[in-house]
């Protein structure tokens, strides 16, 4: 199973989630896509996502994980042992979270939530201390990221793979072409 866990207040719609939805129907069938509606809050988001890799172990889980998907992911792969692409990844996220506090609406589905200090300390007493499983992770990062610095990860994952492009954005410009090499990754550990 390929766990695909999109950003903060997105969707399983995201365009990435679909791409990578669409590739791997096309190009590897057997591998079954899973995209979950990722909460806003730390805590359920864990409890979410633990239930869905515990519930398919030990069959092999892979992740993709997009900005704060990649916060997620890291504390997943951290966890359970798994490989994992991170895409412009979350690297501290409670710093940039005061921005969220108060009513929010998600921008895919519309639906309303609050956001209250005592969220953002959920996302501070998950993340993890340090990168134990080095070689688990890809990561994919881009200059042009305006909403990430891109050096943050750079910094957090050393010794890990990683692809830095010029330019782009934090959506992560042509990221299709790198599908094919990700499952590659992934899949021959």
């Amino acid at each position: 199973m390929l766990l695909y866990l999109h950003g903060f207040n997105s969707s399983p719609q995201s365009k990435k989630a679909l791409q990578t939805r669409n590739w791997l129907r096309d190009h590897a069938p057997d591998i079954q896509f899973s995209c979950p509606q990722i909460p806003p809050f730390a805590a359920a988001a864990m409890r979410l996502l633990s239930k869905i890799i515990e519930d398919r172990l030990p069959n092999p889980i892979y992740m993709v994980g997009s900005s704060m998907g990649g916060f997620f992911a890291t504390c997943l792969a951290e966890r359970y042992d798994l490989r994992t692409v991170l895409v412009n990844p979350a690297v501290n996220p409670a710093r940039g979270l005061h921005d969220w506090l108060g009513e929010n609406r998600n921008y895919s589905t519309g639906e309303r939530w609050a956001f209250e200090p005592q969220h953002i300390d959920e996302y501070i007493d998950i993340q993890p201390a340090q990168i134990k499983f080095k070689e688990n992770y890809k990561l994919l990062l881009q200059t042009g990221d305006e909403v990430l610095d891109y050096r943050d990860a750079e910094q957090h994952y050393q010794g890990c793979e990683i692809i830095i492009e010029q330019q782009g954005d934090h959506s992560f410009v042509n990221y299709q072409q790198h599908l094919q090499a990700n499952y590659q990754f992934l899949v021959n550990s």
